[in-house]
């Protein structure tokens, strides 16, 4: 298990891929973004993307998924949000993604000895490396207990 203390900033986790798909693009958003552009192509042909386009929010959930994965060792506790999340180019039916997260800083709690506080700087990249979004994830890790 990788704990507060056996994380240093600078430390980076890439991820391994996947493959975003046109059905799943519009299940997501006919439940959670139903913008034209995401469940109709030909309203998204006509749109300034030009073709049909997954919701950023469909994005960021595939970048989480990811993230989860590359860390399962991790003594995760949750998250208290995320700072300066872009979506700078579309993700488009047949992208395979991708994800790189650096530690950019740390600190432990100051009123809960338990757990410390790790901002990671996210890159999300499609297959032709460029990048689909950026954003900076707030974790709470857990602190190595006493007894190990």
């Amino acid at each position: 298990m990788q704990y507060f203390e056996d994380i240093e900033v600078g430390d980076v986790d890439e991820s391994g891929e996947y493959d975003v798909t046109k059905a799943e693009i519009v299940e997501f958003a006919e439940q959670y973004d139903p913008q034209p552009f995401h469940v109709d192509e030909e309203a998204a042909a006509d749109s300034m993307f030009g073709e049909l386009v997954a919701s950023g929010w469909h994005t960021a959930s595939i970048m989480m998924r990811l993230g989860v994965e590359s860390s399962r060792d991790r003594a995760f506790l949750g998250s208290f949000g995320v700072d300066e999340l872009r979506w700078k180019a579309p993700v488009k039916p047949g992208d395979t993604l991708r994800r790189r997260s650096e530690v950019i800083e740390k600190r432990p709690s100051e009123s809960r000895d338990d757990r410390g506080y790790v901002k990671l700087e996210t890159e999300g990249f499609n297959q032709d490396d460029e990048v689909v979004i950026t954003m900076i994830g707030n974790g709470i890790i857990a602190r190595r207990p006493d007894d190990e």
